[in-house]
């Protein structure tokens, strides 16, 4: 039996990637007016609103009736489903795949417990368990286990967008709200964490590849996906160019792509992030130093 894998609007993925998902959106609303995420409104267009509107955006999550959309095309073709969602922390969108999976078979949901790039690696992961022949049910199983080694970082402009939306507390988005001091942030367990605060972006780097070693490295034989939020990718790019070291033979190119406009609601413009699987030997041995 084939197997589809679908996913939600909040996956970050590269292109090619993306070419091969089916995708169910979430919604963003710029005071009256409502988009489609990724599909009536696109990452470039919905920054360019996000910084010349008065008003924050907000965001809802994907319906059930959404999902069984998709997994209806899927029963008509004849194929097993992969559905992958943003960490059901975050959102009730995980909540509607489960409802709507319920009335069919052959379909599985898993709850990346991640965001963004996050679970864009593993929606990557899940198309080689795929190229490799795994069925659906192998799929889910692998990727239960494979969830817990992911790891995502970022370092944020401000914490003004995360409070807003309700995402972090008052006092946290106080403690990284001095001038210029860029907090860094984790997904832990499926919760939004402070890592820490660097004064100005070159700090900053030197934190996101602290964090990195703290891991106990990236295991690169997995997906490694970078992004930006906002209309440019300069800082991205210097980030790269600052952590040279650790890319350097270890990838023949280093991938990057931009955070969706849900996340982007609460991340805000001018965010770097970087996704990987820890390297779980690393991580062991730093843990029994």
């Amino acid at each position: 039996m084939k197997t589809r894998i679908i996913v939600d609007s909040t996956a970050d993925l590269s292109p090619e990637i993306k070419a091969r998902v089916y995708t169910v959106p979430l919604t963003v609303h710029f005071g009256q007016e409502e988009y489609l995420d990724g599909v009536t409104i696109d990452n470039k267009t919905f920054y360019e609103k996000l910084i010349e509107s008065d008003t924050l955006p907000t965001t809802s999550q994907a319906t059930p009736a959404a999902f069984i959309r998709e997994l209806e095309k899927a029963k008509q073709a004849g194929e097993a489903a992969v559905v992958i969602t943003l960490a059901s922390e975050f959102s009730g969108t995980h909540q509607s795949a489960v409802i709507a999976a319920a009335d069919y078979e052959n379909v599985y949901v898993v709850d990346s417990r991640s965001a963004a790039m996050g679970t864009g690696i593993l929606v990557e992961l899940a198309f080689r368990l795929l190229d490799e022949g795994m069925s659906a049910e192998e799929i889910k199983q692998a990727l239960e286990k494979e969830k817990e080694k992911i790891i995502i970082v970022a370092l944020v402009d401000t914490l003004e967008y995360l409070k807003r939306g309700g995402r972090i507390s008052k006092t946290a988005a106080f403690a990284g709200g001095v001038l210029n001091i860029k907090p860094v942030l984790s997904v832990i367990d499926g919760e939004i964490h402070l890592l820490g605060k660097a004064r100005g972006s070159k700090m900053g780097n030197n934190l996101l590849v602290q964090e990195i070693d703290k891991a106990g490295g990236i295991d690169f034989s997995r997906p490694v996906l970078l992004g930006y939020s906002g209309i440019s990718d300069a800082l991205l790019l210097k980030y790269i160019e600052d952590s040279r070291h650790i890319w350097e033979g270890k990838l023949k190119e280093i991938r990057y792509t931009t955070v969706g406009s849900v996340i982007g609601t609460h991340a805000g413009p001018g965010a770097v992030v970087v996704a990987f699987f820890k390297n779980q030997y690393n991580a062991e041995q730093n843990s029994s130093d």
